[in-house]
């Protein structure tokens, strides 16, 4: 008991990284609990205004459940992807990390190529920041801010996964850096999850 005491108290003294982790990890676990609550708050935001709103569509009149489904199936399994990267990397497999990271980027790429035509399908039935022709304006406002912003971090998921496969082949990156990568990418995908049970299920 003595020891364990001793233990938390040297803790104190510097020198320690907080939960046994290092500095970069922890970081990216404020980044995604932080961001987390953001996309909490704007999915909560959406709810508050679909029960008070007088007119709100039908989420099945608008859009095309399969092919969200079809969307959600292809984002979790790169999520996979990346994680059999993460493992290939602590286990020292090189050539399996790449492989592994390539096809969570090809994951990524067609997500995004799916919401953009989904954007396109949107926008081109009238939908806009401020109008939608299926009900209350607010449809239209809150579709484009939650999956854009969405949309967006899958993006700059993308860009790491691109600069950390470039540095991964020239030797210049780390086991820890493919598991930073896919906290992010896992976080992502996570996220998606939410918004397509929240936005367009419930």
């Amino acid at each position: 008991m003595t020891t364990v005491a001793d233990g938390a108290v040297d803790r104190w003294a510097g020198g320690v990284c907080p939960f046994e982790m290092g500095w970069r990890k922890l970081m990216m676990w404020i980044f995604i609990i932080t961001d987390g609550l953001l996309f909490a708050g704007l999915l909560a935001a959406s709810g508050y205004g679909r029960t008070m709103a007088s007119v709100w569509p039908e989420q099945s009149g608008v859009f095309s459940i399969p092919f969200i489904a079809a969307m959600t199936f292809v984002l979790i399994s790169s999520s996979a992807t990346m994680a059999s990267a993460v493992a290939a990397a602590h286990a020292g497999k090189t050539a399996d990390v790449t492989r592994f990271v390539g096809l969570t980027i090809v994951g990524g790429l067609v997500f995004l190529g799916m919401q953009a035509y989904e954007w396109t399908h949107i926008i081109g039935e009238g939908a806009t920041l401020t109008s939608n022709p299926w009900g209350d304006p607010l449809f239209g406002a809150y579709f484009f801010m939650i999956t854009g912003f969405h949309g967006s971090h899958v993006l700059t998921g993308l860009i790491v996964l691109v600069s950390l496969l470039v540095r991964w082949t020239k030797g210049l990156s780390t086991s820890e850096g493919v598991e930073l990568a896919g906290l992010y990418w896992h976080f992502v995908d996570l996220v998606w999850v939410f918004v397509f049970t929240c936005f367009y299920l419930i």
